[in-house]
């Protein structure tokens, strides 16, 4: 939006010129960049605990500054992972919104088959990798 000097009829109008200006300059504050962080943590098991563990890391990530993306939470409320095909459907899905973030965040120590490949996903396009604990505390590997 470009705000003008000038009224709808053409007059000088710096009262609302002033208004529109301060409007607009409080709403480009709000839009702070958020890069998109992709959460990688495991599914398979105890799929309920797990779906409740990557909302805490979603979570974690969106009061860290960042847009989360969970395949694993958004895709099972309407495929099943039991399913092999609709599985591999939604790994496949997963991997290419993967592609579209600036950071894995991988969290908890196991790291299960899904995860492996979408891990060596984000290696071979250059994504970096940060690793956290369950309890959400960053982790050096050496």
């Amino acid at each position: 939006m470009s705000v003008n000097m000038f009224n709808s009829e053409g007059y000088y109008d710096p009262t609302a010129y002033e208004a529109l200006l301060a409007i607009e300059k409080a709403s480009k504050k709000d839009r702070v960049f958020r890069p998109l962080v992709y959460i990688c943590s495991p599914l398979a098991g105890d799929v309920k605990n797990n779906q409740e563990r990557a909302r805490r890391y979603c979570r974690f990530a969106a009061d860290s500054g960042c847009i989360p993306i969970a395949p694993h939470i958004y895709f099972t409320q309407f495929m099943d992972d039991e399913k092999p095909d609709e599985r591999n459907l939604a790994l496949f899905m997963g991997i290419v919104l993967l592609t579209k973030c600036a950071q894995v965040w991988v969290f908890g120590e196991r790291i299960s088959k899904g995860m492996k490949a979408e891990l060596q996903k984000a290696h071979s396009k250059g994504i970096p990798v940060r690793f956290f604990t369950e309890e959400c505390t960053e982790v050096e590997l050496k």
